[in-house]
């Protein structure tokens, strides 16, 4: 009795009670051990593992690499935020626009209209090139490049059109119609950003190119009007070259301008709205 006493009294003894009295585990899977699998949801393979299914989907795919995330958004407000490449072929073309306005315009009121037919060409390629290529290729379409093409135009035929009218090849009635136009236009856009850029608004992510907020879609009448206003520009640079400076086709050509860019102006007051698509959370 005394080595029975003397074993209750001991550990050993006690652990035997104790496993003798463990309940059993309780319906519906719970774990009685706490076993590290029910610990929580099931952890992510390791990397290595996962290195298999991209290589299937290069076998399968011929080669291709695996998707990538798609582009991230920034959501913050009521408006999201496309955080975007702005380095796109068709945007520096649009660039490279911008940047022959000035040399065009040098050589306009220098007279040298000869080299100016010939800037005025390649600059008219950019504009075809930078449309063509956001067209057929997905990867180079932006929402910065809805903006900044017609941006680029503005810029171009404004500059194009001070020049000629100082040359005294176009009216400065007709100048001065196309410049109002073209600066409502632009404050227009910058009041665009401003309202769909989500806070905080800093003058650092105002001027940002990859946080895109809105896409510009253009009315038809407005882009008949710029082809319009091309046309005058590429007349009015050939007609000291070519000797028809007082020809009456040239003139019927700024009566034909002045109401494109009346009814373009009066297309955008109209349409409002349907001409900027927010980039919305979605």
């Amino acid at each position: 009795m005394l080595a029975a006493a003397w074993l209750g009294r001991g550990p050993s003894w006690a652990l035997l009670r104790g496993a003798g009295r463990r309940r059993p585990p309780a319906a519906g899977g719970a774990c009685a051990f706490r076993l590290p699998a029910c610990a929580g949801p099931p952890r992510r393979p390791p990397r290595l593992l996962r290195a298999p299914a991209a290589a299937a989907w290069r076998l399968l795919s011929g080669g291709a690499a695996p998707p990538g995330p798609p582009p991230e958004r920034r959501v913050a407000g009521p408006y999201a935020e496309l955080y975007e490449n702005p380095w796109t072929i068709p945007n520096i073309l649009s660039m490279a626009r911008m940047g022959l306005a000035p040399v065009l315009g040098y050589l306009i009121v220098e007279e040298n209209f000869d080299v100016a037919l010939g800037v005025f060409v390649l600059a008219g390629v950019t504009d075809l090139l930078d449309g063509f290529i956001a067209r057929n290729w997905a990867n180079q379409k932006s929402a910065l490049g809805s903006a900044l093409d017609p941006l680029a135009d503005k810029i171009l035929i404004s500059v194009l059109y001070v020049s000629l009218t100082c040359a005294n090849l176009i009216p400065v009635s007709l100048t001065s119609m196309i410049i109002l136009r073209d600066v409502a236009l632009i404050a227009a856009v910058f009041y665009v950003r401003y309202k769909t850029l989500s806070p905080p608004r800093t003058l650092s992510r105002y001027f940002n190119p990859c946080y895109a907020t809105a896409q510009l879609k253009p009315t038809f009448i407005s882009k008949t009007n710029t082809v319009v206003q091309l046309i005058l520009v590429a007349a009015s640079l050939a007609a000291p070259v070519f000797n028809y400076v007082d020809s009456i086709y040239l003139q019927t050509l700024w009566c034909i301008t002045a109401f494109t860019t009346v009814t373009s102006a009066y297309s955008y007051y109209h349409y409002g709205r349907k001409t900027v698509q927010v980039i919305n959370n979605k």
